[in-house]
């Protein structure tokens, strides 16, 4: 069984909405081992969805089309369909009852654009809509299956849940694919080849793959088997072998993120932080307060954007200001060091640079960037040459996921000393 899925809505193609609903369907339908050749997103126009369609049905067992089933006139998809399955629409009196008490326990009126909502493809099947207006439909096309569910992230994914997922558990055939994904930072892509080369032979299952996102290089494993248990021991057991390869270079699994992994530490080991922020203006404390949880570590940040911030609320000698400059390893240093003072916290991390794109000069070029870790023994400073190819938000961006790498790694280093003190 092959699928293909379809998006639909001017949105999409302009770009003002990001199609997350193709790449969520491809992941479930990759669980039933069911390959997803071909996503397709087109424009609110009649015949282009058609075509779509018709052409998605001819080639695959499967098509999933998101989007244009709502109230207004561009919302084409029923239309489309019919026209494909050459039939006329059909009203469906049980639709409309839905729709009706949908807002009537909302105490809201229904428009009568709603009503259209209730029309389906004759010779369809309409789907229940737990949670939204729009009936979903189920059609069959030359050989295909064809489903169609709003757009509505909520809503798709419900309908999911309750008229696809178990169509497919039945012609699945007990087939599967699993997928796992691993997490690096600190080496490149090339090395992380090397170390798996043999992995990643492509004549052999699990399929092992490699792809870099601003410093984070993700490794995609893929096993097929002929049951989901049989294919989750061959992912499993390639999973391990790559963690025992790649060690601590691997911070986590799927849509883990450094900081992430960094605050999971941050709560084992019982430990407060606090952040002293230049050129990244607050982006590591963002990072760690993105997480659920975070009041359990993070005390407080300090933003010192100007000379004088640095020396009124760190502390920082004005004198070592003017000596060194606000970009260098001595103001960094301080700047930690003061931060965790003030704050009272086990840890402090320190940023100043020049992200750019003006401010360089030739001994201190756009780039250039001094990091800080301040910790009860010791203070420790890196010094980080960007360059000045990447913009100014890939400058913030990296000194970030660097410096909170660095901490990870000592926190990590600091748990197997104090497990093997010796």
């Amino acid at each position: 069984m092959i699928a293909q899925l379809i998006s639909i809505g001017n949105e999409i193609t302009s770009g003002q909405t990001v199609d997350t609903n193709s790449a969520w369907l491809a992941q479930r339908l990759a669980e039933f081992g069911v390959p997803c050749v071909r996503h397709q997103t087109i424009a609110d126009e009649i015949e282009p969805i058609r075509h779509a369609i018709d052409d998605a049905a001819g080639r695959s067992d499967l098509v999933i089309i998101t989007g244009g089933l709502g109230p207004t006139p561009d919302d084409l998809t029923r239309q489309a369909l019919a026209d494909a399955m050459g039939v006329e629409l059909e009203f469906h009196e049980p639709s409309l009852q839905h729709i009706e008490a949908y807002f009537a326990q909302r105490k809201r009126r229904m428009h009568e654009g709603n009503r259209q909502q209730a029309y389906l493809p004759a010779g369809s099947d309409a789907l229940h809509n737990e949670r939204g207006t729009a009936p979903g439909i189920r059609a069959r096309l030359h050989n295909a299956d064809i489903y169609c569910v709003p757009g509505v992230p909520s809503e798709m994914r419900d309908m999911f849940a309750v008229h696809i997922r178990p169509q497919l558990e039945k012609q699945s055939g007990g087939s599967a694919m699993r997928i796992g994904i691993l997490r690096t930072i600190g080496v490149s892509e090339s090395e992380i080849g090397e170390r798996l080369k043999d992995l990643m032979r492509r004549d052999r299952n699990p399929t092992v793959g490699t792809s870099a996102a601003d410093l984070v290089i993700s490794i995609r494993v893929v096993a097929h088997g002929p049951t989901r248990d049989i294919a989750q021991s061959s992912l499993d057991a390639d999973l391990s072998e790559i963690r025992v390869r790649l060690g601590n270079v691997i911070f986590g699994e799927n849509d883990d993120t450094v900081e992430s992994a960094v605050g999971k530490l941050l709560i084992e080991r019982q430990l407060t932080i606090a952040t002293a922020e230049s050129c990244t203006g607050g982006l590591v404390a963002k990072r760690l307060t993105d997480l659920p949880g975070s009041s359990a570590y993070l005390r407080s940040g300090f933003i010192t954007y100007a000379n004088e911030s640095k020396t009124d609320l760190l502390g920082v000698p004005a004198s070592l200001i003017a000596e060194h400059g606000a970009v260098s390893e001595s103001v960094a240093k301080a700047m930690a060091e003061n931060c965790r003072t003030r704050s009272r916290t086990d840890i402090a991390l320190s940023t100043t640079g020049i992200a750019g794109p003006t401010g360089g000069t030739p001994t201190k070029p756009v780039g250039l960037v001094y990091v800080g870790i301040a910790t009860t023994d010791e203070t420790v400073v890196k010094e980080l040459r960007l360059g000045d190819n990447i913009t100014r938000d890939q400058v913030r961006e990296r000194t970030v996921r660097i410096l909170l790498n660095m901490l990870r790694l000592r926190l990590l280093r600091r748990a197997d000393h104090d497990r093997n003190p010796s």
